[in-house]
């Protein structure tokens, strides 16, 4: 294969990352929307959508691993074509948190949501839009632009944080509030480890162009971290 040729693949490899990042995206702020209206047959459509992502994620997959065997890249290259298999892993993870929501949806069933939605489909918003500049960044090999994503984090948890206290004051009030209040923590949840993983590949796009892997992880997160739902 020639190295215009070469190119060319890992083009169209980087444009079907794209498709997928923003397939994840549609899903991900369709499920917080549908919650938001308690729009059941909504959510059981992005839970079947969500095997398309799962399939774009493999066949992105397969494309690299073919290209990898028959290529042999070297450096800079094959840090491309290594990282890139964990970002389609990624992606396809992160769409998980987007049926995860669209799944709590349904099994609330008639029950009516403890509270408006008003910092959920805040930190979904937020949530996309870093993951929206963070693939940018990694489809033009912007180590700079994805260095700088990963504080915006923060936001996302001081979010998490203010429902968390609001949903405890909720239980408090009345203990008959809490299997109510934990189905909206649980999608607080999966909004925040959502903003998480943007943060994996920001390294991994500062990784292809750098060549070491740099940990930019957000600050304090301590508060929050006490606070989470586990992850059974």
């Amino acid at each position: 294969m020639t190295r215009k040729a070469f190119d060319t693949e890992i083009q169209k490899i980087k444009d079907e990352v794209i498709l997928l990042g923003s397939m994840v995206e549609h899903a991900l702020l369709g499920s917080v929307e549908a919650l938001k209206k308690r729009d059941i047959k909504a959510s059981e459509a992005i839970i079947v959508e969500d095997k398309a992502i799962n399939r774009k994620r493999f066949d992105l997959e397969d494309q690299l691993v073919t290209l990898i065997a028959r290529q042999q890249p070297m450096a800079q290259d094959l840090r491309l074509l290594a990282s890139t298999l964990e970002i389609v892993s990624e992606l396809e993870r992160m769409g998980d948190y987007a049926k995860g929501i669209a799944n709590i949806n349904v099994r609330m069933g008639d029950e009516k949501l403890l509270k408006p939605l008003i910092d959920i489909p805040r930190m979904a918003n937020k949530g996309v839009d870093m993951l929206h500049r963070a693939l940018t960044a990694y489809a033009s090999n912007d180590a700079e632009t994805a260095a700088g994503i990963p504080v915006e984090d923060d936001e996302v948890d001081a979010l998490y944080n203010q429902i968390y206290r609001e949903l405890m004051v909720f239980i408090i009030e009345d203990p008959k509030n809490i299997e109510r209040a934990n189905w909206l923590l649980w999608v607080a949840h999966n909004l925040e480890r959502f903003a998480d993983r943007v943060t994996n590949i920001c390294e991994r796009t500062m990784y292809i162009v750098h060549g070491s892997f740099e940990e930019v992880k957000q600050s304090d997160d301590e508060f929050w971290k006490s606070r989470k739902p586990s992850d059974n």
